[in-house]
């Protein structure tokens, strides 16, 4: 551990440090950066670019009086570390360590719990105007990265400030934009004529002489606020923040803490809505994150030498398997548009962007305006396949109901870290997308048991003429060939994997396999176990549930879903009303809580989604041993 970290025991430690102890820290800071992620994974490029900045906003501001909301979060590591955590920071995402996100929970310091984007500016004003109508004088600052100014709120929250007028600081934080060296120099050059106390001072004293010349006085004065005006828009990029009625302050190098602190050291005394403008390099310090920053934004384990993951498995992942199958189906049908909300990557669409950039869009952090979109794009005959994480779909609720389903437009959803997603934690688990879309009418729902019937429900979908969502897992599959013909899969249709007596489990997508190791080891105990893959949430098969609740006596649901309003809510509303006196319904799924973040293996355990779990589901009921169960 460094010499300088070891002596951060919160913020205030820094005020006393000078700009080259500040230095050496960052040194330390990105030494333990690359320790830690590189074991626990995470989002790595984006907190090396932030070091400095996240250094600078501490040394200059009163956390926590004065109040930081990051953006997102997957930045806010080093702010971790500076706020009393970097002794415990080698438990980062760990079960039970370090949440890879702001949680208010975890440290005074995290003011505003995050891990959406683009809700910081919204958040911070929230904040600004509690602070007014209380009468206290700390600081809001806002920070937040170019790419969530992709997503309309941050704008909506921008014109809000403008309005309000209240004294709140948004930091922009650009590791995408460049500037030319000499437009760069006079932009900050101008920054701190424009922040310099005295001329500010001077400025208004000119001003007010001049209002006071008849007639030509304020003729004047605004003449020279126009000239102003117009040199700002020829060498400063903020002038769209001006017009909003944010005063621009920037282009600031983000990795030059002298600067840094001197602009915030400025900014803290106007009082007013500000926007710092600061110049990062994402990945910065680690030269193989600086090269390709996307790879390294969120990653698993990896080795630092050579920035391979440490994961060697070579199984095939779902997201894989989307990708490769809008590949191949692309090519043969010329309707079919892949969208994503700036996720390529992580949807696994980089190579359908590769090899069918005409067909690809991606809309940036703006999930509504994607799924919108694509209902345009579906109302004039194409086959849109919009690629969101569930946890992030949740954002276009209004525009799935209102824009697609209302007109029954044929819109493909494909839904990414479906269920429990690890250590990304409770802002990350895509648990709710069954409940929240359950209830839409004329929308189809899908969950594959494995690779092979992903593929398939995707060919499906494809070729039914109405939306289709379909929900899959982050985890690798049991792998699947990908030169097999498609099969189109009848809608509503679920299938019998093993045939038991007495209880009937009813699994949905990932759970599937899950209920088959619990029938296995049931079966070893004597306890026979029908297993089912339900395949679809939405049309239910009727006829099969009505089947198995005349010949068992036991029904049990499993779904990587939350209980509350999902599949097993689904067949216990069929049930209702049926005449089956003697039958009983049990729903295993995510309880009625936010699930924290550790390994997938401890969450599902802590769940009762694991097969131990179910197995103790089984043995919970009051059934009689039965004979060995029969395969199909």
């Amino acid at each position: 551990m460094g010499k300088l970290l070891e002596k951060i025991k919160g913020p205030q430690d820094l005020k006393s440090l000078t700009e080259p102890e500040l230095e050496a820290l960052a040194k330390e800071i990105r030494e333990l950066l690359l320790q830690t992620v590189s074991q626990t994974g995470g989002h790595l490029a984006p907190n090396l670019g932030v070091v400095e900045l996240t250094l600078a906003l501490h040394a200059v501001f009163d956390s926590p009086r004065d109040q930081i909301v990051w953006d997102v979060g997957h930045q806010a590591y080093v702010h971790k570390m500076v706020t009393g955590r970097w002794n415990r920071f080698e438990t980062l995402r760990q079960y039970n360590g370090l949440s890879g996100f702001p949680k208010p929970e975890e440290s005074i310091h995290d003011v505003f719990g995050t891990g959406h984007s683009s809700t910081s500016i919204s958040a911070a004003v929230g904040l600004a105007k509690a602070r007014d109508l209380k009468g206290e004088k700390h600081k809001v600052i806002a920070v937040i990265g170019d790419g969530s100014m992709t997503g309309g709120m941050a704008f909506e929250a921008l014109n809000h400030l403008g309005q309000l007028q209240t004294d709140l600081i948004v930091v922009l934080n650009d590791n995408e934009m460049s500037i030319s060296k000499n437009v760069g120099a006079l932009s900050r050059y101008l920054t701190r004529l424009k922040l310099s106390p005295r001329l500010r001072r001077i400025k208004a004293e000119v001003e007010d002489m001049l209002h006071r010349i008849p007639r030509v006085g304020k003729v004047t004065v605004q003449y020279l606020r126009k000239l102003e005006d117009a040199l700002n828009y020829l060498v400063i990029p903020g002038m769209l923040f001006e017009d909003l009625g944010i005063t621009y302050v920037g282009p600031i190098d983000g990795h030059n803490i002298t600067d840094l602190k001197e602009s915030f050291t400025h900014v803290k005394d106007l009082n007013k809505p500000v926007l710092v403008h600061v110049l990062t390099v994402k990945g910065k310090g680690y030269p193989l994150a600086e090269i390709n920053p996307q790879r390294f934004h969120g990653t698993g384990p990896f080795h630092v030498s050579t920035g391979r993951k440490a994961d060697t498995s070579k199984t095939v992942t779902y997201t894989e398997v989307v990708g490769k199958t809008l590949v191949n189906l692309g090519k043969q049908d010329q309707r079919i548009i892949a969208v994503t909300a700036a996720m390529a990557d992580g949807t696994g669409l980089l190579e359908f962007a590769k090899q069918i950039p005409e067909r690809f869009i991606d809309v940036g952090i703006a999930e509504e305006h994607a799924v919108t979109m694509a209902a345009g794009l579906a109302k004039k005959g194409f086959r849109p396949v919009v690629c969101i994480y569930s946890t992030f779909l949740q954002r276009a609720y209004d525009q799935i109901l209102h824009d697609v389903c209302l007109q029954k437009l044929p819109v493909l959803f494909l839904l990414d870290r479906a269920g429990l997603v690890g250590p990304d934690g409770p802002t990350h688990h895509g648990v709710f997308d069954l409940s929240y879309l359950r209830h839409i009418p004329n929308l189809t729902i899908m969950a594959p048991k494995d690779e092979a019937e992903l593929k398939d429900m995707i060919y499906t979908a494809l070729h039914h003429d109405g939306p289709v969502a379909i929900r899959y897992p982050k985890r690798d599959g049991m792998g699947t060939r990908f030169d097999t013909p498609y099969q189109q899969l009848t809608i509503g249709r679920g299938e019998t994997v093993r045939i038991g007596e007495k209880v009937a489990l009813i699994a949905i997508g990932s759970m599937v396999r899950t209920a088959l190791e619990a029938a296995r080891c049931l079966e070893t105990q004597g306890i026979s176990c029908t297993v089912v893959n339900a395949r679809f949430v939405k049309p239910l098969d009727e006829a099969l549930l009505y089947q198995l609740a005349a010949t068992h006596d036991h029904l049990i649901t499993i779904e990587e879903n939350a209980a509350a309003g999902g599949f097993g809510s689904a067949v216990l509303e069929y049930l209702n009303g049926r005449d089956l006196p003697k039958l009983s319904v049990k729903i295993l799924g995510i309880p009625d809580q936010f699930i924290p973040h550790g390994s997938n293996d401890q969450l599902l355990r802590r769940c009762g989604l694991d097969a131990e779990g179910i197995v103790e589901a089984v043995l919970g009921l009051d059934l009689p041993l039965t004979c060995m169960s029969a395969r199909i």
